[in-house]
């Protein structure tokens, strides 16, 4: 069996190196690939580049130390009190308690401050006397309006729950304004120019 099978492997190579001289001589420009390959071969695949990963060896003892090193540093953040961010709006900037930019009040002379006192008492009076003939005329009205009231219900009851209610029609007024639609769900909204100066504090 040995010597049959040694003889046929002889013949197959002999037929296959002879099949692969007359395709070099006949088709010279053909084109030297791997699967251009006669049938009779011994055929192969094509050379792959690829590799498996190779799982990282993970020490045990590495990920203790990385544990305990994270442990340490919440402890201390957490004997050390939270730094509250200031609020800017309510600090007084230094600029402004500096003692130079305080300004003397102007010094006015005698019949100056004399002349505004007395016209700040005129406009005192003046303002007293326009007050007090706005509510005597409002008074007026509305006694007036009462007493009108009074006849009517005398008069006719209908007419008297009919001037009890509000004229609509008083002051026209007419609106039209834009109407209820949904938001633009990507629409940004278009902000001016302006330089961030928004200070960004670390804890």
């Amino acid at each position: 069996m040995s010597v049959a099978m040694s003889r046929t492997l002889c013949k197959i190579l002999s037929l296959q190196t002879s099949l692969s001289s007359s395709l070099t001589v006949t088709n010279a420009h053909a084109v030297h690939c791997p699967w251009f390959v006669s049938a009779l071969t011994l055929k192969t695949s094509a050379p792959l580049r690829a590799e498996p990963r190779k799982k990282k060896k993970v020490d045990p003892r590495r990920e203790q130390m990385v544990k305990e090193r994270l442990k340490k540093k919440l402890k201390k953040l957490e004997r050390v009190p939270p730094e509250l961010i200031p609020i800017e709006d309510f600090i007084t900037p230094a600029k402004c308690m500096d003692e130079t930019r305080l300004r003397s009040p102007p010094k006015l002379s005698f019949e100056e401050s004399e002349r505004r006192a007395l016209l700040l008492k005129e406009w005192s009076r003046y303002k007293q006397n326009q007050h007090c003939a706005e509510m005597e005329a409002i008074n007026l009205a509305l006694e007036a309006q009462r007493e009108a009231l009074e006849e009517l219900r005398l008069e006719s009851e209908e007419l008297f729950l009919a001037a009890l209610k509000p004229d609509l029609c008083l002051f026209p007024f007419s609106h039209q304004g834009p109407c209820y639609t949904p938001p633009k769900a990507k629409h940004e909204a278009p902000d001016g120019k302006y330089n961030d100066i928004t200070k960004v504090y670390t804890q």
